[in-house]
């Protein structure tokens, strides 16, 4: 077995048990208060901020916040996709009509793609809705 497809299979049980640790997350009263003040967000997303090194993802979505546009719509589908170590997140409103989006020039994110709902003012897994 050659050191590249240990690393696959270690990338690959990574992704597994991320994925099986947020689809455990269903509804809870439980909330923590971004620091800008602009949304607060579950603890399915608290754990996958955890477990993917992603605290800049929920940073990126609460400052897109501060946009008129974007602010006015009361919910919110953030979608990260990654492919090469690049990423973009999206944001639609739910009817797949885009509102905003960036690009991330660079990112270690695990998954390929993870979308999150911000439904006034708190950000959730999709199972958590």
């Amino acid at each position: 077995m050659n050191h590249t497809s240990t690393t696959n299979e270690t990338i690959d049980a990574r992704r597994q048990r991320i994925k099986a640790a947020l689809a455990a997350h269903h509804g809870s009263l439980e909330r923590t208060r971004h620091w800008t003040r602009r949304l607060i967000y579950t603890p399915g997303v608290a754990e996958m901020a955890e477990l993917c090194g992603a605290y800049w993802l929920i940073d990126l979505i609460a400052s897109h916040q501060i946009n008129r546009k974007v602010a006015a719509e009361e919910f919110q589908v953030w979608t990260l996709n990654v492919q090469a170590n690049r990423g973009v997140a999206r944001a639609t409103d739910g009817n797949n009509k885009l509102i905003t989006s960036q690009q991330i020039d660079y990112t270690d994110f695990p998954l390929d793609e993870i979308k999150l709902y911000l439904d006034q003012g708190t950000l959730m897994l999709p199972g958590e809705y």
